[in-house]
């Protein structure tokens, strides 16, 4: 294949064509180190909120609400929830960035390969703890746990074996819009602007009808999350693109407020707790900032490798954390004897421990085989 070089000015000759000159191999993207550590704070505050920010099982697991044994820090706790909208502006950036130039094959194979390994594992771990005899929590019928492994058992109505897999049937949706309108005719800014803008407004449109299928195609509640990610990499790639400021500062004007509507309610004694409603825009503001600084490289020193092992180490204890550290607490703390602040601190430990070893036993053994394997079928 023959590149077409263009004429050098101010010579008057006609250079060679590409045949005959070398051909430098692209360089490598820089991975931006910073976002894999905020990945991994988004999650523990996941877990903050799980073991010590509201009631119903893990109540269960301490023996006792986690207001009586973190009665300063439990109220903080609470909004480690928003730890999950902080998650989908990152996933905005990272599938932005990673299907940008890629075709829908290989898009799809490198999304399936990432997500489901460490799941399916998940899965199966949570499902034999959980049938222990000693283990107080239902497990789900055999049906049901089958479902459970196409991660499509919330549309279809099944029992969940994990709890934090709602957010997954979210990042589905994201994917499958993003690959259907950007990736399969390919990625260019002004289709991704276009995306962007479509989605804001589809969004809104659903929120005034309140259509269910319209609501579940296009995510009123979370849209504003995965758009602002998006445009964080349009400024990743040129920090002077006005469009993806603007894109910015609406999805961060829309995101706020979903963030208050699902979050904030009335002070109620019969609520676990109460949470202000100006300290849940300033964590969402957080992340929006955090990220936009990270993609206007303000964190390039960052650049530890322990940080991409924190990266790597998230999405699986994502997964497991919640069901097992109910366990794990009910093990440490009623059985045991163990104060809570230790118990606390070993559980997040140990569920850190068992996401290293789902990631170097599980995730790098079959994510790079079935990538294989997809893409060679596809």
């Amino acid at each position: 294949m023959t590149i077409a070089v263009p004429r050098l000015r101010g010579t008057g000759e006609r250079p060679r064509t590409a045949e005959k000159l070398p051909v430098a191999a692209p360089s490598p993207t820089t991975r931006l180190r910073a976002l894999d550590g905020l990945r991994l704070l988004a999650a523990l505050m996941v877990a903050a909120y799980h073991y010590g920010g509201r009631g119903g099982d893990i109540t269960k697991a301490w023996g006792t609400s986690p207001r009586h044994l973190f009665p300063s820090l439990s109220e903080w706790f609470a909004y480690g929830c928003l730890g999950v909208q902080i998650f989908f502006v990152i996933s905005g950036f990272v599938i932005c960035m990673s299907g940008w130039g890629r075709p829908l094959r290989s898009f799809f194979a490198s999304r399936v390969a990432r997500l489901y390994p460490a799941y399916w594992a998940a899965i199966l771990i949570v499902t034999l703890v959980f049938a222990l005899p000693w283990v107080a929590y239902k497990t789900v019928a055999p049906s049901e746990l089958i479902v459970n492994f196409t991660m499509l058992q919330q549309p279809i109505g099944v029992h969940r074996v994990l709890g934090v897999c709602w957010t997954l049937w979210a990042e589905l949706r994201f994917y499958v819009l993003f690959a259907v309108c950007v990736v399969l005719p390919g990625a260019t800014r002004r289709r991704v602007v276009m995306f962007c803008a479509v989605w804001t407004l589809a969004a809104a449109i659903t929120s005034a009808v309140n259509e269910p299928f319209l609501t579940t195609v296009f995510m009123p509640e979370y849209a504003s999350f995965f758009i602002g990610g998006v445009g964080l990499y349009l400024l990743h790639r040129d920090r002077r693109d006005i469009t993806a400021w603007g894109i910015v500062a609406v999805s961060w004007a829309i995101g706020q407020h979903y963030a208050v509507l699902s979050t904030w309610h009335k002070p109620n004694p019969a609520f676990f707790s109460f949470r202000h409603t100006s300290v849940i825009i300033a964590i969402v503001t957080f992340g929006f900032v955090m990220v936009g600084a990270i993609a206007l490289g303000h964190f390039h020193w960052a650049n530890w490798r322990w940080l991409t092992v924190a990266g790597a180490l998230t999405y699986p204890f994502y997964l497991v954390h919640e069901h097992l550290g109910w366990v794990v607490i009910g093990v440490l703390h009623r059985n045991l004897g163990i104060p809570a602040p230790a118990t606390f601190a070993l559980t997040v430990a140990g569920m850190l421990l068992l996401a290293w070893l789902l990631n170097r036993y599980v995730e790098n053994l079959l994510t790079p085989r079935l990538r294989k394997a997809l893409t060679r079928v596809l």
